[in-house]
């Protein structure tokens, strides 16, 4: 292939890559456009089948800019490729969950972020109610100023940090094995005021 032919191809596709966001939202008010347009026709089911994909699109550019937001590796820890998922609320109500592993010989954690989820509620039970997180075994915490519920097992190195954040986030971090101040760290490591912005 010509040197100038595959310079226009890179080219083109950085074009396309750097474009992406521009487009992914030009299709999400395309299809609300036609939702309304089927709304206005009596095509109810039509337009609620449009909104519900510009739905998921909406969820699935919230969950990509969610990433961004788990913490890089602690010093000495090395970190997997974050993860996202945005679910639709036919699916165990739904939600945006990213996630991101972490590891250090022989310690490995894992950092996830939900939000729009049912499952919120129950965990803020817990951290609102010291009654429930005492009885689950947890011990009430404060992260940089978030409520937070510790779970710790010190004979197996086990446990789970639970946090939540603005009444709409959960934050698990989970170490199997790890150190109760590595879950501590990885908790404090998260910008809780920009994930507040999302």
């Amino acid at each position: 292939m010509p040197a100038l032919m595959l310079i226009r191809i890179v080219f083109v596709l950085a074009l396309v890559v750097c474009a992406q966001p521009s487009w992914a939202e030009d299709i999400v008010l395309s299809t609300i456009k036609e939702a309304t347009r089927q709304y206005g026709a009596g095509d109810y089911t039509g337009a609620a089948s449009n909104l519900d994909y510009a739905a998921q699109l909406i969820r699935q550019q919230k969950s990509e800019r969610m990433k961004a937001l788990l913490p890089e590796p602690l010093s000495g820890w090395e970190g997997k490729e974050a993860s996202a998922q945005a679910l639709g609320a036919a699916i165990i109500g739904g939600g945006v969950t990213v996630s991101r592993d972490y590891k250090k010989d022989p310690d490995n954690i894992s950092v996830e972020i939900v939000s729009d989820s049912p499952v919120l509620q129950s965990v803020l039970m817990m951290v609102n109610n010291p009654m429930f997180a005492g009885a689950g075994g947890g011990k009430l915490e404060m992260v940089k100023g978030q409520r937070a519920i510790l779970k710790y097992n010190s004979d197996k190195k086990t446990g789970e940090l639970y946090i939540v954040v603005a009444a709409r986030f959960v934050i698990t971090i989970k170490g199997r094995p790890a150190a109760k101040e590595d879950l501590l760290a990885y908790g404090e490591a998260i910008d809780y005021r920009m994930l507040e912005k999302n």
